[in-house]
Formats: structure tokens, sequence, C-alpha cells
């Protein structure tokens, strides 16, 4: 494992657990969990393991793979595996290692993992996209499942969109959740009693999604077809908050007709979702 990230140490710990044994190296010494050791070295030098490592995986940011990648091509044989953690990268960003005839390709957890030492139990369950070349395929997708992940392949053009997805499921949910945030902050609530006000719904809302799925779970003025609602929301918004609730509007008005929202009631929230502000509410007529 190439890389003391947080994926990198985290999966390297799901491994071991696994009973596998895992090298790690970064370009700098630094503590590390138990029972896991930590080589030191150049970021364009492959670590002196390297060549008794039967997978290698780089464990690095999207844009260090290919530089990692031809770094370590003149260490690295046909016998061997590469495989890279990115989402949204595939094979293609391994190509300086083509030469060697190693199997090429990615695993990329499909989790969040702030706290390495929870991985283990956070990737247990979770689901792992793979790609590449047959043996690197095969062989992610034994990784994945030593640690208890749901492997499943991908092509490596579907990877952008795929990780697209994943982004939006992620960390924009939180995004959005520090949104919430910041107006009822606005309302004259102090970040915490925010959060804590706000905490009940998201885990009701995110029980709600666990037990029917996103096309079940919808509420709120769009499901209900609430025009005056939303007009009066945006009244209240400005700037990026107003189109940002535009957007995500637009898009739930596409899950509420999948629902059943007859025409009549998608036109009011259509219309209602594309007026910047409600001239009533301003306080007079347009002019």
């Amino acid at each position: 494992m190439i890389g003391p990230g947080r994926a990198g140490i985290g999966l390297a710990l799901a491994l071991v657990e696994a009973r596998y044994r895992v090298l790690l190296h970064g370009r700098r010494m630094q503590a590390v969990p138990a029972p896991l050791a930590l080589t030191a070295g150049a970021a364009d030098a492959p670590p002196a393991w390297i060549a008794r490592a039967g997978v290698v995986i780089l464990a690095v940011p999207d844009d260090a793979i290919r530089t990692l990648a031809h770094g370590i091509a003149r260490a690295v044989t046909a016998s061997q595996v590469v495989l890279h953690l990115s989402g949204v990268q595939g094979q293609e960003a391994l190509e300086p290692l083509e030469p060697t005839g190693a199997a090429l390709g990615s695993l990329h957890p499909l989790q969040t993992i702030t706290d390495p030492e929870q991985a283990p139990q956070r990737l247990r369950g979770a689901w792992a996209a793979v790609e590449g070349t047959p043996a690197a395929i095969a062989a992610a997708e034994r990784l994945a499942s030593d640690v208890g992940m749901y492997p499943f392949r991908i092509t490596a053009s579907a990877k952008p969109l795929y990780h697209a997805g994943a982004v939006f499921a992620s960390n924009y949910f939180v995004v959005v959740e520090a949104v919430a945030q910041r107006l009822l902050r606005q309302a004259g609530l102090s970040d915490a009693d925010a959060w804590a006000a706000l905490r009940p719904l998201v885990e009701g809302t995110l029980e709600n999604l666990i037990r029917r799925h996103p096309d079940g779970a919808l509420t709120g003025p769009v499901a209900r077809a609430d025009a005056v609602t939303i007009r009066r929301h945006l009244a209240s918004l400005t700037g990026d908050d107003a189109a940002l609730y535009r957007s995500l509007g637009r898009a739930a008005l596409e899950l509420a007709q999948r629902q059943g929202m007859d025409q009549g009631s998608a036109a009011r929230v259509a219309e209602a979702l594309a007026t910047d502000r409600s001239p009533a509410l301003r306080g007079g007529p347009k002019t």
C-alpha cells in the first residue's frame, strides 16, 4: 500500500484484519495505528519491498496516481497486480505501467472513511467498484470480498458518472445539512441549537430512505405541491441559497412526478420554482 492517508491506512487495517500481510509506504515517517508499520522514501521512488508484493495499491490523490505509476514502473513486474483507489479514474491512470505487463485496475470502496481505525467495521457491508484487466478485476474482487465488501464491476468510461453519484450521496449530503444549519442560525438559533434541532429530522429522513428508498421517502412542499410555501421560501433566500433551492426543487419535482404527481400540480410547482421573488411577498405589484 503506497499512501498512508485515511483511505490507505483504513483499507490496510481492514486487510490486516482479513489476515493479509500489508506493507505501508509513504513520503515521510508518521505514526500509524498498530499493527501497521510504515516505510518512508521519495515520492517518485518505489519502496524497497515492492518486489515482494503480489498486489500493489496506490492510495494517493487522483492527480498523483500517474506520476507515482511512472515512478514505480522500473520495479513492477508482469507477475504483479497494481490497483489504485480513485473513484473517478480507471486503469488509464496506470498507463505508465502498461509496458511492465502487470495486471492494472482500480478498487473504489463506496464508503466514507474519516477515522481509519473504524474502517474495518465501516467497510463491512459496503459496496466497491472494480475495473481493469481481467486479472486485476479478479484480484480487486477477492480483496473486496475478503474485507466484507460487495464488489461490482464498472467500465472505466462510466466511473465519472458513478463517482458523481457517490459525491451527491455523501459529500453534498453533508453540504446540504451545513446549509440547513446556517439558515437556522440566521433565523436566530445558535450553531449548536441549530444542529441539535436538525439532527432528529436528519435521522428520521435517513431512516425513511433506508426503509423506502428515495422514490418513496420524499416529503415536503414539492411532494405536496405547495407552491405558496415554495414561493415564501424563495422570497427569504438570496444568491446561491436560492439557486441551490431551485436546483434541488426541480430534482424533487422530477421525483414527485415519478411518484404520480398530476400535471397540474407539477406545473404549479415548476412555476413557483422558476420565480425569483414573489411580488406580493415583497410588498407590492411588479412594475
